[in-house]
């Protein structure tokens, strides 16, 4: 019922005119103005290959979801409220500023020429020396943020299985049998890439959908499929900001007769990051939404938690934003942040959204189950005021539907 409720009080339905040349709206109610925010139009039958966006007479990029009937754009806080579709006399003339593409392994998504994200889909083998066992595919590296630091971390000498930006379940129970799909050098469970399923390449998004199974490999005959996994990754160009969005979706299910039961433990599942290895105690921090920094959040729960730490340069700061949606299982999200003094003393930095931190999570037999985070990835400062709206437009986004008679 609640959502419902919000639907009806938030949606910004159109004032809208339809014109031979023209089809001109407005957002009737905007909230989270401080921020660049994806919005999505319901058009209809309406054809918008020969039109442009405009705002203030200013070109405003869109995407096409042709089946869904759907564009996406950006809206600034510097927008009006009023857009206007307009008719060009032939198909208008859109160029894809962003890309996905594949090298040597590693899918790419791209703004402009400027790499943003990797996903290693190629299988990816620790250094010369390191036990081949830590070898693994299906795990973003690297993360760059809008200045070209690279905030991901994979191979640690501490930790030979820390894989960038990745979320495999610690102490499983497969009916009697513990199995481990994050500590992969134990060799009784491993996640890895199998297939894509989708790209695409936009004016204001690209993205990709990828197959992951995850693998029990203690079972007597042959390794089985303990969980198979959709992960949808996808990026938005914010319009005029050092900044832009990283939408991380997981939806998996067991194919088990029995299903798996993934215990309560502090590592497992989520979304977790392995930070640059520049980032110490002494030079990044931690802000959650319910007011907890670094030497407290680690078992706590939010909404949302901003890392943050001293860029390449040493001149600047650059950080993630990383946002909970409110249907994620746990929700405000239990957190694993490492102690200030972990690692030997050195402080180095790790964070997860764990939804397992407290509680156990019995997946039953070929039911689908889902998990959706977003992070944005900022230069300089993001302040709690920005988190909070980022939060809401990420758990309650503006959609509009269009009626063009």
């Amino acid at each position: 019922m609640r959502n419902c409720l919000l639907i009806l009080i938030l949606l910004p339905f159109l004032a809208c005119t339809s014109k031979k040349k023209e089809v001109t709206f407005s957002i009737e109610k905007d909230s989270g103005s401080l921020i660049d925010k994806p919005i999505s139009v319901s058009i209809g039958n309406l054809d918008i290959s020969q039109y442009v966006l405009l705002n203030n007479g200013q070109s405003v990029p869109f995407d096409w979801d042709k089946d869904a009937k759907v564009i996406w754009f950006v809206r600034s806080p510097s927008h009006s409220r009023e857009y206007t579709f307009s008719m060009f006399g032939e198909e208008a003339s859109k160029v894809n500023r962003l890309s996905a593409q594949k090298d040597n392994g590693t899918l790419t998504l791209s703004i402009g020429k400027e790499p943003r994200v990797g996903y290693k889909y190629g299988m990816h083998y620790p250094p010369n020396g390191v036990d081949s066992i830590f070898k693994k595919s299906g795990f973003i590296h690297p993360l760059i943020t809008p200045s070209g630091d690279t905030l991901t971390r994979i191979n640690p000498p501490d930790h030979w299985h820390h894989y960038g930006i990745w979320g495999p379940w610690t102490h499983t129970r497969i009916d009697t049998v513990r199995v481990d799909f994050w500590n992969i050098g134990d060799g009784n469970g491993t996640v890895l890439h199998k297939e894509f399923k989708d790209e695409s390449n936009g004016q204001v998004t690209s993205s990709f959908t990828a197959v992951q199974e995850h693998i029990d490999l203690k079972t007597e005959n042959s390794p089985q499929i303990a969980l198979e996994e959709e992960l949808e990754v996808k990026i938005w160009n914010l319009n005029n900001a050092p900044r832009y969005i990283m939408d991380y979706t997981s939806t998996f299910s067991s194919p088990l007769k029995n299903g798996i039961l993934f215990e309560a433990y502090r590592y497992g599942g989520g979304i977790g990051m392995r930070f640059t290895e520049r980032w110490k105690k002494d030079n990044c921090k931690v802000l959650t939404s319910e007011g907890n920094d670094r030497l407290t959040a680690d078992g706590t729960n939010a909404k949302w938690a901003i890392v943050s730490g001293e860029a390449s340069d040493g001149k600047g700061t650059n950080g993630i934003l990383f946002l909970s949606h409110s249907e994620n299982r746990m929700h405000p999200e239990p957190m694993r942040v490492w102690p200030i003094d972990g690692n030997g003393g050195r402080g180095d930095m790790f964070f997860e959204f764990c939804p397992i931190r407290h509680e156990p999570w019995q997946i039953k037999p070929n039911e689908a189950y889902q998990l959706k985070y977003r992070m944005v990835i900022f230069e300089g400062e993001l302040s709690p005021e920005e988190a909070e709206a980022y939060w809401n437009d990420f758990v309650d986004p503006t959609k509009i539907e269009l009626e063009v008679n």
